[in-house]
């Protein structure tokens, strides 16, 4: 299990003094990084259009839409923390499978302890399966071996998938960005709003450009920081 992982978060509560308090919580907690805070479910809904989030502290007496009900409208992957005044709702949550119930007020030591049940969830899931990924591709899902692909490059609403064992890109209805975030950091890296590269399959690097069965990729300006450290960690002293 890696030490490293990252978990994307977020608050949703409608009350202004229990989001300081998770967030002051949440900033504490390393591996944690807030992606926001949201006071309803309508602002909720429309954060996640934009943004990968792996956990929500989720209150739920809320206006509107309560905290379970919005629950019914998130991704399996996204995990829910509720948090609430009334223990009368604990049942209820543990029903739609939320990872932990903190009753408020609740204090750090709980929140963590809450917090680890998550992780251990998140990381299992995260690296489960780092030698393959499935895509849609017209009507099939399609198994993409990582060792075959020399890169993914974006083109507006699709992203082609080049591999080393056939001449023709695979096209996906998806973002590049939903690439980014699930693919293991160790093995590829952005470089560019157009590309993610295999990280193992870059034959030489120019001028700012890198090399991949012999297309030239240009580094971006604001990815080349992060491609130097790489080609340093990488570099025969």
């Amino acid at each position: 299990m890696s030490n490293s992982i990252k978990i994307n978060c977020l608050i949703v509560d409608d009350e202004p003094f229990a989001r300081d308090l998770v967030e002051s919580y949440v900033l504490k907690t390393p591996y944690l990084e807030l992606k926001g805070k949201c006071e309803d479910a309508s602002s909720t809904l429309e954060l996640l259009k934009s943004e990968k989030i792996d956990l929500i502290f989720l209150d739920i007496q809320m206006p509107e839409m309560n905290g379970l009900n919005l629950s019914n409208h998130l991704s399996p992957t996204t995990k829910i923390i509720f948090t609430t005044a009334f223990k009368e709702y604990a049942y209820d949550g543990f029903k739609v499978n939320a990872i932990d119930y903190l009753l408020k007020p609740f204090n750090y030591p709980e929140f963590l302890i809450a917090v680890e049940k998550a992780k251990e969830v998140i990381s299992r899931e995260k690296f489960a399966n780092k030698n393959f990924i499935f895509v849609k591709s017209e009507y099939k899902h399609l198994r993409i071996n990582l060792k075959e692909v020399y890169y993914f490059e974006g083109l507006k609403d699709y992203v082609k998938i080049w591999l080393t064992s056939q001449p023709k890109p695979i096209l996906t209805l998806m973002s590049l960005k939903t690439f980014e975030y699930e693919l293991p950091e160790e093995m590829f890296m952005r470089v560019h709003r157009s590309f993610i590269v295999a990280l193992d399959k870059i034959e030489s690097v120019e001028r700012g450009q890198l090399y991949i069965n012999k297309q030239p990729i240009t580094v971006a300006e604001q990815y080349k920081s992060k491609f130097a450290a790489f080609l340093e960690n990488k570099m025969l002293s």
